[in-house]
């Protein structure tokens, strides 16, 4: 075991996130999000049995967000004319809040479709079993000053 690591970072996310470089980019899935697909052709981390907001808080305690970027946090947003409610981006906020003195301002959103495209060239994905829609979480990583 190791200190100042939060519990819910394996060993296999951990490395991950020590690989990861400046630019680079981690999606935090929800479960409906096509990670095997998205990914097959990267690195996927299976979390199940956890939510996104929690999973994002653990890594931001350890990962820094671009500061060269205007939004190194970015959300799927909501498909026109779906009328599906978003009280998790609120959680987000909040959490981002903690770990990014921009607030707001670094979190953007991204049509679903471009999402996935995205999510294509990201380092790695997280599926996770978060049951809230449009949940999905793309992060990048910054640098350590």
């Amino acid at each position: 075991m190791l200190k100042g690591i939060p519990k819910i970072i394996s060993p296999q996310l951990l490395k991950v996130l020590c690989e990861m470089g400046h630019g680079d980019r981690l999606v935090i899935a929800d479960g409906n999000f096509p990670s095997e697909s998205m990914g097959k052709e990267h690195i996927v981390i299976r979390m199940d049995g956890h939510g996104v907001p929690e999973i994002l808080e653990a890594i931001l305690e350890l990962f820094p967000l671009d500061t060269y970027v205007e939004q190194p946090v970015r959300l799927m947003q909501v498909v026109p004319g779906d009328t599906v409610e978003t009280p998790i981006w609120d959680e987000y906020q909040t959490i981002i809040d903690r770990f990014d003195d921009r607030g707001g301002k670094a979190v953007g959103h991204i049509e679903r479709f471009a999402f996935y495209e995205e999510a294509k060239k990201a380092y790695a994905i997280i599926a996770t079993g978060e049951e809230a829609l449009y949940a999905n979480v793309m992060l990048q990583k910054g640098v350590v000053k």
